[in-house]
């Protein structure tokens, strides 16, 4: 954590371990290094400190916008981490497979394919992480 950290970034980094988890938060500040440093302490008081913890919207909410905007994007590493985020936010399978219809209509069918193709892959991984743990 940043030496004196403003109260948005204290809520922005209890926010985004409660949506990516510890271990996701911790490499990313592992590999922090003084180059990025600035541009993860913007995301941790801009994204997760203000829109993030926004109380007008669930997590569960927040996740299925998050995951159609980067769908519509292609930013597929950023919809792998929210898609697997869903295990924290309450968004269902049944959630994020209507949220990519909309991307389907609304930013093209071939981002949407490519977005179902990233979701099942990593649905796929959090079912045999599940089976392995239990």
């Amino acid at each position: 954590m940043i030496d004196n950290a403003s109260d948005r970034y204290r809520q922005g980094m209890a926010t985004r371990r409660a949506v990516l988890g510890d271990s996701h938060v911790d490499r990313a500040q592992s590999a922090t290094t003084e180059f990025d440093q600035p541009f993860q302490e913007l995301i941790t008081e801009a994204a997760w400190g203000h829109v993030w913890s926004r109380p007008a919207l669930t997590k569960r909410e927040r996740s299925i916008v998050t995951i159609a905007l980067l769908a519509a994007l292609g930013q597929d590493e950023e919809v792998a981490m929210h898609v697997r985020a869903t295990a924290n936010t309450g968004a269902t399978r049944e959630d994020i497979c209507e949220a990519l219809l909309h991307v389907a209509i609304y930013a093209g069918v071939p981002a949407a394919n490519h977005a179902i193709k990233i979701a099942k892959q990593v649905f796929g991984e959090m079912d045999a992480a599940k089976r392995e743990g239990e």
